[in-house]
């Protein structure tokens, strides 16, 4: 037990702190969802003072997208040195999954706070 603890051990710290940085292009990413495509479907109302468009937020969402990806998937085949007897299948699902726990746990909250 203490073994696979001190091999997941830097993996999961990475994913989770990287999943810190993640909540920026999560967060983008969902409010240009609720304001544009969710919006025009009937299923979210779109902010009433967005009148910019679509345009500058996709170039702000590939921008922090690129950035982001550029960290994580580095990073993230640095750390899997510690776990090599894992597929690539599982270490990046439970990357993928680690990665958004913090905007999971943010989002809960703030639902929670503003009920």
């Amino acid at each position: 037990m203490g073994e696979a603890i001190r091999r997941w051990g830097p993996p999961v710290a990475v994913h989770l702190i990287l999943g810190v940085v993640a909540v920026v292009p999560l967060w983008l990413s969902m409010m240009f969802a609720a304001n544009f495509p969710l919006a025009r479907w009937g299923l979210t109302t779109r902010e009433p003072t967005e009148n910019d468009g679509m345009l500058p937020w996709i170039v702000v969402l590939v921008a922090l997208w690129a950035v982001f990806l550029a960290l994580w998937l580095p990073l993230g085949s640095l750390a899997r040195r510690a776990v090599p007897d894992v597929s690539r299948r599982r270490y990046w699902a439970v990357g993928a999954a680690l990665l958004v726990t913090p905007m999971v746990f943010l989002t809960t909250l703030f639902a929670l706070v503003e009920g």
